[in-house]
């Protein structure tokens, strides 16, 4: 394994322009929540002309509402998993997925809770709002901790939208009941195991990694002035695009695998605690 623990320079700090991390599993606590260290780490990076960016499979809107506070029209969200990028709340990118594809989903995934097969719900993710049919408070709770704007219609596949992504959440696990009713579409998209519970579907090209790529690009600025975070499958791509790339100490194993670094677990405040560190910030964490 080539993951090792962070070791800040004593005489110097990198260079590092942007900032990128997960949310789930990552910056978020165990229970779910922002640190507050994070906020005054935000505006020592602000002074120093360092962008920071969450990277997440939420919705854009989830994610404007989390950073409302301290967003003063600049910052970057990676949303639904790379597929949708907004900067200054303007698109900077976006990969759409063909109706047809969506359509598949939906209804494949109707007759497979119809039939008893599994318990789970879909959720379309379109640029204004994600939609669901599934209304019980059980599902809702998990809609609404991800997806700030959503609405419950009668039928997915008839909504007038834009669409960025399907996402499934799986009671039992996602690995082992929802992927496999997928499989016809893994030759052609994105299905990616995104928690124990959710799976994603998107176009091929969409990752958190070719948003990162394109973030660099946009804002000329290298891998090795970029810091990135990670815990799961889905932070896969984006652990390439950065010399900085960080694990959380409580990773999946393949994330271990595949960054070059390792930060303390999300519940030990592994974000705010490396890049204070790293940068020799002052707040503390």
């Amino acid at each position: 394994m080539n993951v090792q623990r962070h070791r800040p320079t004593a005489t110097t700090s990198p260079d590092i322009r942007l900032i990128v991390t997960d949310m789930d599993g990552t910056l978020l606590d165990g229970e779910g929540n922002i640190p507050d260290s994070l906020w005054p780490l935000l505006t020592e990076l602000g002074d120093r002309g360092v962008a920071f960016c969450p990277a997440s499979g939420r919705q854009y809107a989830t994610l404007a509402a989390q950073f409302d506070a301290v967003d003063d029209g600049g910052m970057v969200y990676v949303a639904e998993n790379g597929a949708y990028v907004v900067r200054g709340g303007a698109e900077v990118s976006s990969d759409l997925l063909e109706p047809a594809v969506v359509e598949w989903i939906v209804k494949s995934m109707r007759e497979l809770v119809h039939a008893g097969g599994v318990d789970a719900g879909v959720v379309v993710c379109g640029k204004r709002s994600a939609y669901v049919e599934r209304s019980d408070e059980a599902f809702m709770a998990q809609v609404r901790r991800y997806y700030a704007a959503h609405e419950i219609v009668d039928d997915a596949t008839a909504v007038e939208d834009e669409f960025v992504k399907v996402a499934l959440f799986d009671f039992g696990g996602a690995q082992d009941t929802t992927a496999p009713l997928l499989a016809p579409l893994a030759d052609t998209h994105q299905v990616v195991v995104s928690s124990h519970h959710w799976i994603d579907v998107m176009n091929p090209a969409a990752n958190k990694g070719a948003a990162v790529r394109g973030l660099q690009d946009a804002l000329g600025i290298t891998p090795a002035q970029t810091m990135v975070f990670g815990d799961y499958r889905n932070d896969l791509e984006m652990l390439d695009t950065a010399d900085w790339s960080y694990a959380m100490a409580n990773a999946h194993p393949d994330v271990l695998a595949r960054a070059r670094l390792c930060a303390p677990a999300n519940t030990e405040n592994g974000v705010v605690r490396t890049v204070r560190d790293v940068l020799g910030l002052s707040v503390r964490a």
